[in-house]
């Protein structure tokens, strides 16, 4: 009702403008809320039962890998070294999402601070690119193997891949840090719901009500950066393999170096693949659906790190062959004289 030029409104009308102008009005949430996967709410149940298998079976094959490894001398080479690199990532990167997505699945969970929002944001992409560059590591591993097979002991020695390890992960550290730092510049609204499983950074940055252009450039810098430029060295390293191995006349010959290779081309295929997909689709498609944009998203980083241990323990034949003696030896302690075929 209106009384001369004073207007008199209903309590409701009052408490809904000022939420109305609390929900442009920019804050600091100390807070955010994981939403899990939009759509699926009532499927979170079932979908929690492979996310548990993949992780536990993750765990095992990884650890097996790191155990046996660092348990026979014999297979203290740099290849195996580099393979444990990958196994570490591999566990760290599940192990920075499985658990809180189950904390989701299970007992509604939601809440996340928002240090450790940034703190999962930058763990994630450190490891991304950690990853990278260990499996750039490896493409140069068969390089040297196959085209400088004579060099390969003095070229590359433990010490000199550890440092190389060491160097991509300074390198990792020293790109994603400013990522979080850039975050905590956003002015973030009433709306402080993350529809994901976990803090993934494009769409913690589409929930800000803020400028995000210089937030987006930077992430894709950081992309083309450390994965772009990965990829294409690892590409420009088997385009040198194949050029020397098309030169060895010997057919079996040719199908041995290939073979030395192929468990590293399935890893990178396996990493490469979904991460490209996922990246593209997030920042141009418009029309995939959210929880089938967020279950792939969650994919790449779950059956990745599943699959690596079982294809390089397929792939490698000494590796494969200590695992064999291991598990007898965990199945059936009266087996610790089995010998490989």
């Amino acid at each position: 009702m209106t009384l001369g030029t004073l207007s008199v409104f209903e309590p409701d009308q009052c408490f809904d403008l000022l939420m109305e102008d609390f929900n442009l009005t920019p804050s600091n949430p100390s807070t955010f809320i994981l939403n899990g996967i939009p759509g699926l709410e009532d499927a979170h149940i079932w979908i929690s039962i492979p996310f548990s298998m993949f992780y536990i079976i993750c765990l095992l094959g990884n650890f097996m890998v790191l155990f046996v490894v660092c348990k026979e001398q014999t297979l203290h080479k740099p290849i195996f070294l580099l393979i444990c690199m990958l196994a570490l990532t591999d566990i760290c990167q599940c192990t920075c999402i499985v658990p809180k997505a189950l904390c989701i699945f299970w007992f509604h969970s939601k809440v996340i601070t928002v240090v450790g929002c940034f703190t999962q944001i930058f763990f994630l992409y450190v490891l991304g690119a950690t990853q990278s560059s260990v499996l750039l590591i490896m493409a140069f591993d068969r390089y040297i193997a196959i085209c400088h097979p004579l060099r390969y002991a003095t070229i590359l020695t433990n010490a000199r891949i550890a440092k190389l390890g060491l160097v991509g992960l300074i390198r990792a550290v020293l790109f994603v840090l400013p990522m979080p730092i850039l975050l905590r510049r956003l002015s973030f609204c009433a709306n402080h719901v993350i529809p994901h499983t976990y803090c993934e950074y494009l769409t913690v940055v589409k929930i800000s009500c803020g400028d995000t252009t210089v937030n987006q450039m930077y992430s894709l810098v950081v992309l083309l950066v450390t994965i772009g430029s990965d990829v294409i060295l690892t590409g420009l390293s088997y385009g040198m393999i194949l050029r020397a191995v098309f030169r060895i006349s010997s057919k079996k010959a040719n199908r041995k170096a290939l073979n030395t290779c192929t468990a590293h081309i399935c890893v990178i295929l396996m990493a490469c693949t979904p991460l490209v997909f996922s990246a593209l689709t997030r920042r141009f498609s418009q029309g995939i659906a959210a929880h089938i944009d967020i279950l792939l998203a969650n994919l790449y980083l779950i059956l990745p790190p599943m699959l690596n241990p079982i294809i390089y323990g397929v792939k490698t034949k000494e590796l494969l062959d200590k695992l064999r003696i291991y598990t007898c030896r965990m199945l059936s302690p009266g087996a610790s004289d089995f010998k490989p075929a």
